[in-house]
């Protein structure tokens, strides 16, 4: 298992110092941090531990005005060394860079006490004690301590030791999602073009894969992979990384974008979140506090709004909706880092748990259910909670997995047969989900509008799709609308009759008056033959409204007397049934036919024969091919 390890600890305690004695290496490597010797950025090396894989270390500034440096290099830590320097002791650093270390949720660390040649023992002993009574009620509580020297190299080896063992203990198994890089650096090679590097949380990437930089949206290729500056073929989660990039700029990459899988295409502005105020804050975070927000390498101003009462006390966990002001890539089990506006304090942290938030009532005790089942359940209910919390409709197979951090496929098979959520189209193929409840809804609404629209017209045949997706379903795409009405159809709830639904016990019936109008609509139409009026032509001669005489002619449709060929035109049914049987004897003669030769052979217009055409194609008589028509097999 790939490991990454951080330092930390307050401004001139020997983090980098440590790092050299441990690995010859020196990460600082601006021009400034050598002149002032002091980190003010990032610095990196590897470890080669005896008997395991290489390390990643990531040096960290300890100065306070570079804390917003040290998050972007916190982030994807395995194992920390803690460093204290012997003479100073605790400092506020120190108790900072601790408050940011459980937060981020580091559970393995080794607290180093450096400059020992610098005390005598029971100053060491006096630095012990203090480190373990700051650790307490802290993810590092319980960590080993170890005095060294990187002057004399005392206690070099014994941690050298502790670090080999933690190596090798037991990892928390790696994030299943797609891949995602926080970028740490940006940066050009001569000859190669942009570099990015960074911690790899989740997923894997090759030579030659596509990545999406976000925000953004932009993608670039990669076109080589490094890992501690060695050439791999393929790089992922718990690696330090480096991709070579082709097709962006260095202006169009920076610290705190993502490179991730092109899949992965939707950033949010609010998410809601398992908070915890830290003892730092001093006094309780008032709802719609503005703080500045960490997660990966990213730092955003954001509005903290409590989702329950109207604060978060220090030393208290509670649920709580973060309000970005820029779109962030973030995925439910993310950790984040909240700071007061003038980044001085850190205030608290958590957990990203809904990243594709709404706006919620305070309290809802719904919400909350939700939000509890989205942390702590099992896939099927974090799914169904998620489904339940996001006001569209429905979410699409790729989005649900992005917002969940796990692999499609391993969302599809959870959500079978889950009886709370409906798969769109099916289960065994899904491509979206919604859930029960709000096809519920969506089932109520549109036997509704058929309804009304009985009620309103009884002498209709019944409403057209396109009026009743834009009655109801207007948040549907075509497709998902067509799903919606074939599966009510399928349950007996509503029959379709091409482009027009009804309810199954919807009958038209015209008393005397009605019947003998239609009758003579009928007969018109049928004497025109192959040119039968139009509506405007049966209004002038029957005298009738033309809502009338539509409402009239759907009765007839209904009835099978004739076939509506287009909007406002229809053909008697034996002039249907004779074109019909006509174009059928022609091309099964010839193989196909144009719209010239069926015009000569029915003797009409070019109008009617191209209408007569376009309905025998949406009837399943011919197929388009080009300009010809050939039957349908």
């Amino acid at each position: 298992m790939p490991l990454v390890i951080g330092t930390a600890g307050h401004i001139d305690h020997g983090k980098t110092a440590l790092v050299r004695a441990l690995t010859g290496q020196d990460t600082d490597r601006l021009a400034e941090e050598k002149a002032r010797g002091i980190s003010i950025d990032l610095g990196f090396a590897w470890l080669d531990p005896p008997d395991g894989e290489r390390a990643g270390i990531v040096d960290v500034p300890g100065h306070e005005r570079f804390v917003r440096n040290m998050l972007a290099g916190a982030h994807g830590v395995d194992l920390v060394l803690f460093v204290v320097a012997a003479d100073d002791g605790v400092m506020p650093q120190t108790e900072e860079h601790l408050d940011i270390l459980h937060l981020l949720g580091v559970r393995r660390g080794i607290f180093v006490v450096t400059k020992t040649d610098l005390v005598d023992a029971a100053r060491v002993a006096a630095v012990r004690e203090e480190i373990q009574v700051l650790a307490l009620d802290s993810t590092l509580e319980g960590a080993p301590v170890v005095p060294v020297s990187t002057v004399t190299g005392e206690g070099l080896d014994a941690l050298r030791a502790a670090i080999a063992a933690a190596l090798v203990a037991p990892a928390p198994p790696p994030r299943r999602g797609r891949f995602r890089l926080p970028i740490d650096r940006a940066f050009v090679v001569r000859g190669h073009g942009t570099v990015v590097t960074g911690t790899a949380i989740a997923g894997t990437v090759r030579d030659g894969d596509t990545v999406r930089l976000m925000p953004g949206g932009r993608t670039a290729r990669v076109r080589g992979v490094e890992v501690h500056g060695v050439p791999v073929a393929e790089a992922g989660a718990g690696q330090r990384v480096a991709l070579n990039l082709a097709g962006v700029e260095r202006g169009e990459v920076r610290r705190g974008h993502v490179a991730c899988d092109p899949r992965l295409a939707h950033p949010t502005r609010r998410l809601d979140a398992d908070v915890e105020i830290r003892a730092a804050a001093r006094r309780p975070v008032a709802s719609h506090t503005r703080v500045r927000v960490h997660v990966g390498t990213a730092e955003v101003m954001g509005k903290l709004v409590a989702l329950e009462g109207t604060a978060l006390a220090p030393r208290a966990h509670g649920w709580a909706q973060l309000v970005l002001a820029e779109p962030l890539l973030v995925a439910r089990g993310d950790r984040f880092v909240l700071r007061d506006e003038t980044a001085r304090r850190t205030l608290g942290g958590g957990v990203v748990v809904n990243p594709c938030a709404a706006r919620h009532r305070r309290g809802d005790p719904a919400v909350l259910g939700r939000l509890a089942a989205l942390r702590d359940g099992t896939v099927a209910e974090a799914a169904a909670a998620l489904l339940a919390l996001v006001p569209a409709f429905l979410v699409e197979r790729q989005q649900l997995a992005q917002a969940l951090d796990l692999p499609d496929d391993e969302v599809a098979r959870a959500l079978v047969g889950t009886p709370a959520v409906v798969a769109i189209p099916d289960d065994g193929a899904p491509e979206a989900w919604t859930t029960a409840e709000k096809w519920a809804r969506m089932e109520a609404e549109m036997l509704g509008a058929v309804a009304a629209r009985h009620r309103t017209d009884p002498l209709a045949p019944g409403l057209e799709m396109e009026h009743l997706r834009g009655t109801v379903g207007g948040g549907l795409s075509p497709r998902v609308f067509r799903w919606a009405v074939e599966r009510l159809v399928a349950a007996g709830r509503l029959v379709r009759e091409e482009n027009v639904v009804r309810d199954p016990g919807h009958r038209v019936e015209l008393g005397g008056g009605g019947r003998d109008e239609a009758a003579r609509i009928e007969a018109l139409v049928a004497a025109g033959g192959f040119t039968p009026p139009d509506l405007r032509r049966l209004e002038a001669e029957t005298g009738l409204s033309r809502r009338r005489i539509a409402e009239l002619l759907g009765v007839l449709e209904a009835e099978g007397r004739v076939a509506r060929i287009a909007p406002d035109l229809w053909f008697g049914r034996a002039a249907a049934a004779e074109a019909t049987a006509r174009l059928r004897a022609h091309c099964a003669a010839h193989g196909e036919i144009t719209a010239a030769a069926f015009r000569d052979l029915i003797g009409a217009s070019r109008k009617f024969a191209i209408a007569f055409l376009d309905w025998c194609d949406r009837t399943g008589v011919t197929v388009r091919v080009g300009d010809l028509r050939k039957l349908r097999r």
